[in-house]
């Protein structure tokens, strides 16, 4: 195992008097000038300077195995298809793909009038709609946002962001001259509406702490000044908006975490007063769509795991929405999705996600798949005329494939798999799915995947991710990126632990607020499990994840350190006490119905405080860890990985090694580019395969 003393002293933060007092308490946090009071703009030298020196530090570290890195890279993109294009899909008169060619970092969108036979479009008819690695040129860091075509495919609008912020700039173009036909607007997210009249588009904007929350429409070729059509006053509640499926209304939603509020206006008439659903309920979240006429809501008003309501267009009373569909304890209800003679229903029935099928005459049915334990997700489906519904699928043993299920025939055709050009056999891994008994009892699932000649006899290293927050699910879904370390002898595994919404919306809320130290026990648990089971070690645990996974990682390495064999936490949600006490930051209000909120609750304080990783870090032995924030990050600022390495760097007493790379041109998402990410993958896989050697 590398050790710090191998290349010597890392950079050291100097330590500033500074604390805070809340409810009585009186808390230090000496690295708190490593947040730039000009944030988002970072222009403090001591700041910067920092952060290079550790990037430099970083890079001496790392030099000595940058042959293993190199030799990383070019695996996983030997596993990455120089030439490929997607599933194309149909729309209002055109077929629509993307493709990349070789040494293309960035997509090339494509389209080509016709009917819906794609096997009667020539290649010829292809033409280039964007071209995004010419918009990348001369940028460190670019993104596209939105991409979308005006009803009478003329125009076409897209959003780009170019130094990770998620601030997007929005253009408006007519195809046919490749002109801009409006002013560029900046500060934007999200895809842009098109009025049926193609004549004018909602767009959302953010403010100075990156809360999405005003909508205004813009009447294009015209110089009237954009009307605001709606205003999100509380700090706490985001704006967001779609177009049905029907392109007949425009939904906008408000909302935070656990609270909603949808208001819908027509599409052809976007001067009229947008119709409110049902006013917003502190726990009440709903989601709707247009269905023959009426609404059809999804809705936890009933019971966690949501049903599906249908209500008439003039509902103004909750008396007047009907149980369509019941969710109930196994059953949980995920979204919907329609047609003009179907429903679409995804759904989680024990941990396991499916499609129900609901035709106009009540006939319900479920899709039936080839595997008992997969990943399952709706494709892209814009066409509710269409015979068939676009599924994406894969398991950790089976590559990503598109599928087209036929609803007449209720037989599933593979439209695409994806191609490993380097070769792959399934045949040489074997995929498991076990349970973990958590500390308080309850059966946490492990998902893994390994090599059918890994032994079983403790001695082998072992993968283990999971994220753990906002009710997201990490499906057991296949990566061309993990056969690198499965190829050399480690299992890799899935913690599905409480604060995603693996088992429905019961196990989300089961990690979230006071009972958020289950999330971390739950790891800590599954973590014991594997290693009781023989398929590792105390020791040979590695160790990711990121965002709020970041957190995770840092929780769990304070509560048993000596379980892991190192540490990746990408842009970590370290400093979750100091972030939830500042309501000036993006995302804080909104937080506080995740986390809870340390300002007006004493209780709040002292739940974050006892978990936080930043405040928890103690003086002890640590793992080797690999840090990693974005300059530009939006969701998590650069400086709570940065505060949270210098005060480990103070505490820890171990030698070993702790990296903190710091992407100066990017953001939560890190680097961009299909290739140039996966550099940042090998080196990952390297700092972990070097620290098991």
């Amino acid at each position: 195992m590398t050790t710090h003393t191998t290349f010597g002293d890392p950079p050291k933060a100097d330590r500033k008097h500074h604390e805070h007092s809340h409810h009585g308490i009186v808390t230090a946090d000496p690295y708190a000038w490593l947040q730039d009071p000009g944030y988002p703009t970072v222009t403090d030298p001591e700041v910067l300077d920092y952060l290079q020196a550790e990037n430099a530090y970083f890079e001496r570290c790392m030099a000595p195995h940058q042959p293993l890195v190199d030799t990383l890279f070019t695996e996983l993109k030997a596993r990455k298809s120089d030439n490929d294009a997607s599933v194309p899909y149909f729309h209002n008169g055109f077929h629509y793909q993307w493709r990349f060619t070789e040494g293309d970092q960035y997509r090339r969108w494509y389209r080509a009038a016709g009917s819906h036979d794609l096997e009667q479009v020539a290649s010829d008819q292809w033409t280039l709609l964007l071209d995004e690695n010419t918009l990348a040129e001369g940028h460190d860091y670019f993104r596209l946002g939105a991409l979308s075509v005006s009803p009478n495919n003329e125009y076409l609008s897209y959003s780009i962001d170019n130094d990770g912020s998620e601030r997007f700039t929005l253009y408006v173009i007519n195809l046919q001259h490749d002109t801009e036909i409006t002013a560029p607007i900046t500060d934007t997210m999200g895809d842009p509406v098109w009025n049926k009249s193609s004549d004018g588009i909602l767009y959302r904007q953010v403010n100075a702490q990156w809360r999405p929350d005003k909508i205004y429409w813009r009447k294009l070729l015209s110089d009237e000044a954009d009307t605001l059509i709606c205003a999100e006053e509380d700090g706490g509640f985001f704006l967001s908006m779609h177009l049905s499926q029907s392109e007949q209304l425009v939904f906008l939603h408000s909302a935070d975490h656990v609270t909603s509020e949808v208001r819908f206006l027509p599409a052809d008439d976007f001067s009229s007063a947008p119709t409110l659903i049902c006013p917003r309920e502190t726990g009440h979240e709903y989601e709707v769509e247009h269905y023959q006429d009426q609404l059809l809501i999804r809705s936890n008003k009933r019971q966690a795991n949501f049903d599906l309501y249908t209500a008439p267009l003039i509902a103004n009373s909750l008396s007047q929405w009907q149980v369509f569909l019941a969710g109930d304890a196994t059953h949980y209800l995920l979204g919907q999705l329609v047609f003009d003679d179907q429903i679409f229903v995804p759904q989680r029935i024990d941990g396991l996600d499916q499609i129900l099928v609901i035709s106009a005459d009540n006939e319900r049915h479920f899709i039936e798949l080839p595997e008992a334990t997969y990943s399952l997700d709706l494709g892209t489906n814009p066409n509710s005329q269409s015979s068939f519904l676009r599924l994406q699928y894969s398991s950790l043993t089976t590559p990503h494939s598109v599928m087209d299920y036929d609803i007449s025939s209720r037989t599933l055709k593979t439209r695409k798999v994806q191609q490993i050009p380097s070769g792959y056999d399934a045949h040489d891994y074997q995929s498991e799915r076990l349970m973990a008994t958590a500390r308080d009892g309850q059966q946490v699932p492990i998902s893994l995947v390994y090599k059918r000649d890994t032994p079983r006899d403790g001695s082998t290293a072992l993968h283990l991710y999971a994220y753990g927050a906002y009710g997201h699910a990490i499906p057991p879904a296949f990566s061309t990126n993990t056969l690198s370390l499965l190829d050399r002898g480690v299992i890799f595994a899935i913690a599905h632990i409480r604060g995603g919404d693996d088992l429905g919306y019961h196990w989300y809320q089961g990690g979230k607020l006071q009972q958020r130290e289950n999330t971390f026990n739950d790891f800590v648990d599954c973590t014991r499990h594997l290693i009781n089971e023989g398929y590792t070690s105390a020791g040979r645990v590695l160790i990711s994840g990121g965002s709020a996974g970041g957190e995770l990682m840092g929780a769990v390495i304070n509560q048993a350190p000596q379980l892991y064999a190192a540490v990746v936490a990408h842009v970590p949600f370290v400093d979750v006490l100091n972030t939830m006490l500042n309501p000036d930051l993006p995302l804080t209000p909104m937080e506080w119905p995740e986390w809870g909120n340390p300002i007006d609750s004493a209780e709040d304080y002292a739940t974050i405080q006892a978990y936080s990783p930043y405040d928890q870090i103690k003086s002890q032995a640590y793992p080797p860890m690999l840090v990693t924030a974005g300059l530009n990050d939006p969701r998590v600022t650069y400086w709570e990985p940065a505060k949270w390495v210098a005060k480990l760097r103070h505490e820890k007493t171990d030698d070993n090694l702790l990296l903190l790379k710091t992407n100066m041109e990017a953001g939560h998402g890190g680097q961009s580019g299909r290739f140039t990410a996966l550099r940042e993958v090998a080196e990952e896989y390297a700092f972990f395969l070097t620290q098991i050697a």
